[in-house]
Order: structure tokens, then C-alpha cells, then sequence
């Protein structure tokens, strides 16, 4: 057989520049959708599972009906929270702004208790009662931090909705990839076997493994913290009850300790409210901040440990990256690239003859 391999180096040359253009090109060409993809399969492997559950209690009968009622109720799950919160910061904001227009806008006195919050006391205490005794004066004199505060407040608002309408068009495709698992898996198979012969599905079985530990043990761990959290802070009446439960998301998320978000809004109770409701308010707080104790066993299971300090990164750099869909995107992609990693030490340790200490 006649070898076809050229042997002139200018051709390999050439071979090789028009393949890298093909594909810097095809990955400008995805660029915009690669996070949506990456957020659409992280949802796909983490969901799938349910989902399997889901088609076996229907034997499989009229699976697509099956996929569009499933991915129909999470995103209804998403989309009427959202919606909710939305309206209440659009009626809140409109309430505000009539009775700032009418001059009937008031800021209540702060309670004699607030001087005693730690450090931070006795100045907030002196903001809060200028605030309640001249609002138009203190408007004036604090005009740039309002605005900035403003500023950052839509900003925010605006990447969080953003992020969900995001996560929602994620959510379809995550259903496209679940109806055709099983070519997926294969498919990614094949490829993990080019790159490392024979240990495709040692590889792939370890992204899915991975990728449902810290979905299941550490964003559904901190979605659940911050839902509860939000339930108790409305129930009581906090101000500012969304932002109150979005610090809890984020702290969760970061392995710190939730009980830090909770810290301040116990203290705004008590300073409005009744000994006994706050007494109440403050031990469903603590309940809620210590509740990752048996949530993450309940959930995690005997699954892939990861260290908190890749958490903490992937979070925080995901965060500053992407956005709010970047602080649940980054931990599950550092998870992997360090499982990854930590299994290729692994791999090269034990491939590395033992050397003898007895001399026969």
C-alpha cells in the first residue's frame, strides 16, 4: 500500500497552520455561547439522575412529553421567585418614590440598642437618627454615597436578571442533553479515549461524579440555607430581605459560615421588634446557619471531597469572572480541574516502581 504520509516538512507545516486557523476561528465563532453550554451540561449531569427516576416511574412512555413537563417545572421554579422579587422591588420603589414626592417619606429613630452593636455602633447610630430627624438635609449632605449605592444596586440588579434569563435558556438545553444522554456519554467517551487510551470512561465517570458532589453538596446545600433564610427574614419583616438572603447564598456557596449574614440581621430585629418574636427570629437563624451540618451527608452522601479552598477560589474568581452565574459555575469547574489533576498525581505515583529497601 502506497504510504500517504508526505515527507516534505513545508506540507506538515501548512497542515498545521490551517488546522490551528480552523479551530481559533470555530472558537470565536462559540465564544459568546461557552458559557451557556458549560452551565447547560453542569445542569444536564447534575439533573439526570431525577430525571432517570422521572422516565422509569413512566416506563419510558412518551419520553419527550416527559422532558418538556420536567424542564417546564424547574423553570417555573426559577421564573415565579424571580418574578415576585422583581415586583416587590418595582412596588417598593414606587412607594418610595410617591412618598419621597409627597413629603411623607420618614425614616424611623433607631433604637437606644443599636449604640451597643460592636465597633460599628455608635457611628450607624449617628447616621440612622440624622437620617430620621432631616431626610432632605441628609439626602443633600450624603448625595454622591446614595447615588454610587444606586449605582451599584441596578448594576447588580440588572447582571442577577441577567444571569436567571441566562440560566433559564441553560435549562432548555440542559433538556435537549438529557433526552440524548446516552450518545452524549458516549460521545464524550470517544474523545476522553483520544486524549488518554483505554481510560475514556474512567475519565468521564469521574467529571459526573464530581460534578454532582458540589452540586448536590455545596450549591443545592446553599440554595436551600438561602431559601430558608429568605422565609424567615420576610415572616419577621427585615429590611432588605433579599439582599440579606443573597450574602447567605453567597457565603454558603464560599464555605464560610453562613451564621456571619445572619449575625446582622438578628441585630436590625431586635432593634425593631418584640423580645419575643426576635428571640424566635435569632434561633430559626441559627438553625438555618448550622443546617449545612447534616444537609451536606444527607445530600453528598460518600461523594468527591474537595477541598474548601478550591471552593473559596472557584466561587470568588467565578464570581469576578462571570458574574452571579459565575459564582455557580466557578466551584463546579475548579472542582474538576483539581479532581483532574489530583487523579493524574495519583496516576503518575503509582506508575513509578517501587524501589527495593532489602537487599536480597
Amino acid at each position: 500500500m502506497k504510504n500517504t504520509v508526505s515527507k516534505n516538512p513545508i506540507d506538515t507545516y501548512i497542515k498545521i497552520v490551517l488546522l490551528s486557523l480552523l479551530l481559533i476561528w470555530s472558537f470565536y465563532i462559540v465564544k459568546p455561547f461557552v458559557t451557556l453550554i458549560v452551565w447547560s451540561i453542569i445542569l444536564a449531569v447534575a439533573l439526570h439522575p431525577l430525571y432517570e427516576k422521572l422516565l422509569k416511574t413512566t416506563k419510558g412512555k412518551k419520553k419527550g412529553l416527559i422532558t418538556f413537563l420536567f424542564i417546564l417545572i424547574l423553570v417555573a421554579l426559577i421564573i415565579v421567585p424571580t418574578i415576585n422579587l422583581t415586583s416587590s422591588i418595582i412596588d417598593s420603589g414606587h412607594e418610595l418614590y410617591q412618598s419621597f414626592d409627597e413629603g411623607s417619606l420618614k425614616v424611623p429613630p433607631p433604637a437606644e440598642t443599636v449604640k451597643e452593636w460592636p465597633l460599628i455602633g455608635d457611628k450607624i447610630y449617628g447616621v440612622w437618627s440624622s437620617a430620621s430627624s432631616d431626610l432632605e438635609n441628609f439626602i443633600v449632605k450624603y448625595k454622591d454615597e446614595i447615588s454610587n449605592s444606586l449605582g451599584w444596586l441596578f448594576t447588580s440588579f440588572a447582571g442577577l436578571m441577567g444571569s436567571v434569563a441566562l440560566g433559564l435558556f441553560a435549562l432548555i438545553i440542559a433538556g435537549v442533553f438529557m433526552s440524548s444522554a446516552d450518545a452524549g456519554y458516549r460521545s464524550g467517551v470517544n474523545f476522553a479515549n483520544r486524549l488518554a487510551p483505554n481510560k475514556g470512561e474512567e475519565f468521564i465517570t469521574m467529571c459526573m461524579n464530581t460534578i454532582r458532589s458540589v452540586v448536590k453538596g455545596i450549591l443545592l446545600v446553599a440554595i436551600i440555607q438561602a431559601a430558608l433564610a429568605y422565609l424567615g427574614f420576610v415572616v419577621i419583616g427585615l429590611p432588605g430581605a433579599s439582599l440579606f438572603a443573597l450574602l447567605v447564598l453567597i457565603l454558603a456557596i464560599v464555605q464560610i459560615p453562613a451564621l456571619l449574614a445572619m449575625i446582622p440581621a438578628i441585630a436590625i430585629v431586635f432593634s425593631y421588634a418584640e423580645t419575643t418574636p426576635a428571640i424566635i427570629f435569632t434561633i430559626y437563624s441559627l438553625l438555618v446557619a448550622l443546617s449545612d451540618n447534616f444537609l451536606k451527608p444527607m445530600l453528598l452522601g460518600k461523594g468527591l471531597e474537595t477541598p474548601m479552598l478550591v471552593i473559596l477560589i472557584g466561587a470568588l474568581g467565578g464570581m469576578m469572572l462571570q458574574g452571579i452565574l459565575g459564582l455557580f459555575i466557578g466551584p463546579v469547574i475548579l472542582a474538576l480541574g483539581y479532581q483532574i489533576y489530583s487523579n493524574w498525581i495519583a496516576a503518575g505515583i503509582a506508575d513509578v516502581p517501587v524501589e527495593k529497601t532489602v537487599e536480597e
